[in-house]
């Protein structure tokens, strides 16, 4: 039988084809080749005699994350609050070049505008707009809930962001049946609490399936070449051999075109300041 991997709990897989849901173990050939099973995994599978399922073939990937690890993601919807957590654009922008890398489509998300300043969640959104579609959300409100449906309908969605911006409580307000664990903010830390223990795909009633992930920051940069990032940062790649030298990192070249765009306010200065961010963290990880 064919089916998707749906929920993985302590070393089971649940599985689901048509209307059921097979809990499922894999087998131990793919542990001695390293193959880990992925939520989101087409896989084939044997229903046993009590029921449970054995899982003998892992069908090829589209894409997948490792952190969490998910696979055949198709939109990744990257989610940060206007405020309580404060916007941290060096994460969000990770969160990008993660998507960018894996080949998804990209939204970007300003969630809690009920309780943001409207100029400030101006500002954030518009170091994006031009680049990735931006919604302006409210969990609480409802706000530009219909619009994100839109985006999600009929492909897999994942949610990405930092804890705390909201998350849970966007997919609880798309879909309330699933009632997901929704956390505060941190009085003291004014950090979000995690919320999701696991990863689960749930079927949205407006068509297509959504990814409910761990609510941390878990994709990171670290398996990007330096000399790759800038083709994750879609203005910055528009100006690819454009520099007066051909491997021009961006950084302090002399008549680097990337620079110049950004003098120009061509390319949005915090966004170039997260490449620069991000390019010297693959450096100096590289070191080791």
């Amino acid at each position: 039988m064919k089916g998707l991997i749906v929920k993985g709990i302590g070393g089971f897989y649940y599985v689901k084809a048509g209307e059921n849901v097979y809990q499922s173990r894999a087998r131990g050939i793919f542990r001695d080749e390293g193959i880990t099973p992925m939520i989101g995994d087409s896989v084939g599978f044997e229903v046993l005699d009590d029921g449970d399922a054995v899982i003998d073939e892992i069908y090829p990937r589209k894409n997948f994350f490792l952190r969490p690890p998910v696979s055949n993601i198709e939109l990744m919807a990257v989610v940060t609050a206007a405020a309580k957590p404060k916007p941290n654009t060096v994460i969000i922008d990770k969160f990008l070049v993660a998507a960018e890398k894996a080949g998804t489509e990209i939204i970007v998300c300003i969630n809690k505008t009920d309780i943001g300043d409207p100029v400030k969640i101006q500002d954030l959104a518009d170091i994006y707009k031009g680049i990735y579609p931006v919604l302006l959300l409210s969990g609480k409100t409802g706000e530009g809930i219909d619009e994100l449906k839109k985006y999600l309908a009929g492909k897999r969605s994942a949610f990405a962001g930092a804890s705390g911006v909201g998350k849970s409580t966007l997919l609880n307000r798309l879909q309330p049946s699933i009632g997901a664990a929704t956390g505060t903010v941190s009085d003291k830390t004014r950090r979000g609490r995690h919320t999701t223990r696991h990863v689960e795909i749930f079927d949205m009633d407006f068509g297509g399936m959504i990814y409910d992930t761990p609510g941390f920051t878990s994709f990171d940069t670290a398996d990007v070449e330096p000399e790759d990032l800038q083709y994750f940062f879609p203005e910055i790649a528009e100006y690819a051999g454009k520099c007066r030298y051909d491997n021009c990192r961006h950084l302090k070249e002399p008549e680097c075109a990337v620079r110049g765009a950004v003098e120009s306010g061509a390319i949005n200065r915090s966004r170039y300041d997260s490449y620069v961010t991000q390019y010297n963290e693959i450096t100096e990880r590289n070191k080791y």
